[in-house]
């Protein structure tokens, strides 16, 4: 892989990581398309490095929030921000379980079929269109007769995090599927959007602390695992993910507001069937 696949990948990352259109699969994808083969070690640390790319950009981004939920949470306040932290961690939940039990598994199952791809942005298009028209596009038209939303409550929190577990299968977005699931349970959409950016950095850290784990092994092929990848495509990959994230994530925040992710639905319909018929 040379520093312009990596490019290309980054920004993939750092755009499909935040709007509703799955990073994994359009990695899958991408990667295909660029005829990009690398061997599992050196897949696991370009991977390692875009994640890490997005999560600084969810933190750059919303610095302002997460810090105060930081000082409170770690020197146990229990004030609304305390709570909100907890929150956070209980939707966290499902995804570990998938994540320590199955992980391995669905990446078996799964990996480098674009068909399973096609299928799951299908799924990811249909929920997206779903949250719109029975939550979101009504409550826009008919103001006075929708009902007004909610802040996240600890339920909420359990589901949107069932959500973020299933949504581990490539083409399946996790953020679509997140703030589609907490508007579809009548969640203030600014604050859905939010939540599902901050209950995403948990996951990944730990997922991305497991790896390094796996690359520092003493397999001697897994500490070189570097030299097959290379310094100049990791760190433009990683660049270019964290700055097309920190737009993104920007960007995403403004569109949950505006109640217009039905659009994406019709991009993930359209990016499905080209999978399909691929």
């Amino acid at each position: 892989m040379d520093w312009i696949d990596a490019l290309i990948l980054g920004i993939i990352q750092g755009l499909s990581e935040y709007l509703p259109i799955s990073s994994s699969g359009h990695l899958e994808i991408f990667k295909q398309v660029l005829g990009v083969d690398l061997d599992p070690d050196a897949s696991l640390e370009f991977s390692v490095m875009l994640h890490v790319a997005t999560v600084l950009s969810t933190i750059v981004v919303l610095w302002r929030e997460f810090w105060p939920l930081c000082v409170s949470f770690f020197t146990f306040r229990r004030d609304d921000r305390f709570f909100y932290v907890c929150k956070i961690l209980l939707s966290c939940i499902p995804v570990a379980i998938v994540g320590l039990f199955f992980k391995d598994a669905i990446s078996a199952l799964f990996e480098g079929n674009l068909k399973v791809v096609g299928a799951c942005l299908l799924v990811t298009a249909a929920l997206l269109a779903f949250a719109y028209f029975t939550r979101t596009g009504p409550a826009l038209k008919n103001p006075a007769g929708a009902k007004p939303a909610r802040d996240i409550t600890w339920l909420d929190a359990f589901i949107i995090g069932c959500g973020q577990a299933v949504a581990v299968l490539p083409g399946l977005s996790r953020s679509g599927t997140t703030i589609a699931t907490g508007i579809l349970l009548g969640d203030k959409r600014e604050q859905v959007a939010k939540f599902s950016f901050f209950m995403v950095i948990i996951p990944i850290l730990g997922e991305g602390l497991l790896d390094i784990k796996e690359m520092i092994s003493p397999d001697a092929a897994a500490v070189a695992a570097g030299a097959s990848v290379g310094m100049l495509p990791l760190l433009t990959g990683f660049l270019a993910s964290f700055i097309v994230g920190c737009m993104a994530c920007k960007w995403m925040i403004d569109i949950v507001k505006k109640g217009k992710l039905v659009w994406f639905a019709v991009y993930c319909v359209a990016a499905g069937a080209l999978c399909l018929l691929y």
